[in-house]
């Protein structure tokens, strides 16, 4: 089974509205934790896009217009994204996306290749989050339910020993922050050390 740790940043917070400046996932081997593949690039919008950028989220992922001015289309972010899918044999019934927050990563990368597409390719359409993984955790170790704090993914990581995500976020930052914070959650069972 692979997982795909995928994340995005965006320019702000509404799929109608705003459009993702940055994507990355690493595609990982679930039982050995082997790396079978990544991706990532920077996006460049229009400048009509760019100017109506939430500035609460540009604080939060630190970009500017000139830092993505050198970035792909989303045209080309797309037939890059098909064809690695198509070479890592990604499919429904082998593989789940595993994100921090799926409902917002889903429908921003759905901004790029429509669900039309995923569907007729038969990509995984399960979309994970670490977030239910904690809690189910966290209540089979029969902690107190009172206890819990928050479902933040640095919140996450500071419970499992883990550092936080390295600042300002990144989408490949964040795709390997989650891939760390599974492994120390859920593990990969057949991992060699």
């Amino acid at each position: 089974m692979l997982g795909i740790f995928l994340d995005t940043e965006t320019n702000g917070l509404e799929p109608f509205r705003h459009r993702i400046l940055d994507v990355a996932y690493q595609v990982i081997n679930l039982i050995t934790g082997e790396k079978k593949g990544e991706y990532q690039s920077l996006i460049l919008q229009p400048k009509e896009v760019w100017s109506i950028s939430n500035p609460d989220s540009l604080k939060v992922n630190g970009f500017t217009y000139e830092a993505i001015k050198d970035g792909k289309s989303e045209a080309q972010v797309k037939e890059d994204i098909l064809a690695h899918f198509e070479e890592l044999l990604i499919h429904q019934k082998n593989g789940v996306f595993i994100c921090q927050n799926p409902s917002f990563d889903r429908i921003f990368l759905s901004q790029i290749i429509d669900p039309k597409i995923q569907n007729d390719l038969q990509w995984p359409y399960h979309w994970l989050d670490l977030a239910s993984m904690y809690w189910a955790v966290y209540i089979k170790n029969q902690k107190k339910i009172e206890d819990f704090k928050s479902f933040s993914k640095d919140m996450i990581a500071s419970e499992l020993n883990l550092p936080p995500e390295n600042k300002p976020h990144r989408a490949m930052r964040g795709a390997e922050h989650l891939r760390l914070c599974y492994e120390a959650l859920i593990g990969f069972p057949g991992k060699k050390n």
